[in-house]
Formats: structure tokens, C-alpha cells, sequence
């Protein structure tokens, strides 16, 4: 079964956050979270990790099963959208105001099992071979 978490209103732009969920898509919990820790967007990287560590305790909470070895898990879908936006004046030359525009995100991560996600070994081997050659 799947798991979902979701953050509203992140006060981080959602383009800046993007490049941060695409490096997880797809991959399995415990590959995810090491490239997270090793980001070099370490702000964005911090509000995707608590989230996907929440999706991780949505999943056992669903299912009443602890995550160990030997279940595995993915993060099958993740996205962020546009959040509300903060517009406030700042003072510009003579007289005028230009408009500063604060944008914030949401964040949706949706994590299941390797087995109900429809990710089988052979994808993996695939890539194993494609890195090699």
C-alpha cells in the first residue's frame, strides 16, 4: 500500500526545490536519504528528508510492519508544486517601489514497497549493466 506525505507552504522556491526531488525519484528509501544527507542544497535537502522520513512512518503506520533489510522501499512519486506568494514593496530610485515576489512550495512524496510499486530486479539490473558499460 502506499503511503503518502505532504508539505504545505515550504518558504523556498519551488525551482530551486525541484532540483532537489528529482535527484530522489525513483530510488530506493535508503539511497534516497544518503543523497539527501550528501546535498549540496542543504536547506532543501533538510525539508525533503524530514518528509520522507514522515512518508517512511506513514508506510508502517498503514500496514503495521517495521521497515528493515529486508523490506524495501521507494519513493515512487514525488513532486512539488507552487504555494502561496508573499508580494511585498521594496523602495526603488525616485519615488517608486519595485514588487519582491516570496515564493513557497508544496511538496507531495508518496513511498511504497519495491513488490507493490511494480519496480521489479530486472529495471535494477538493467541499470546496473548501463553504469558498467
Amino acid at each position: 500500500m502506499k503511503a503518502i506525505a505532504r508539505l504545505n507552504n515550504c518558504p523556498l522556491t519551488p525551482r530551486k526545490m525541484r532540483l532537489v526531488v528529482d535527484q530522489i525519484r525513483g530510488q530506493k528509501v535508503e539511497d534516497a536519504l544518503n543523497t539527501l544527507k550528501f546535498n549540496n542544497k542543504k536547506a532543501y535537502a533538510e525539508y525533503v528528508e524530514k518528509l520522507l522520513l514522515s512518508a517512511v512512518a506513514n508506510w508502517e503506520q498503514k500496514n503495521d510492519v517495521r521497515v528493515d533489510e529486508e523490506t524495501q522501499l521507494a519513493v515512487i512519486e514525488v513532486y512539488v508544486n507552487q504555494g502561496r506568494m508573499l508580494k511585498r514593496l521594496r523602495p526603488a530610485p525616485q519615488g517608486r517601489a519595485h514588487r519582491i515576489r516570496k515564493r513557497s512550495n508544496h511538496i507531495t512524496l508518496v513511498v511504497d514497497s519495491l513488490s507493490g510499486a511494480g519496480i521489479t530486479e530486472e529495471k535494477e539490473s538493467k541499470e546496473e549493466q548501463e553504469i558498467e558499460a
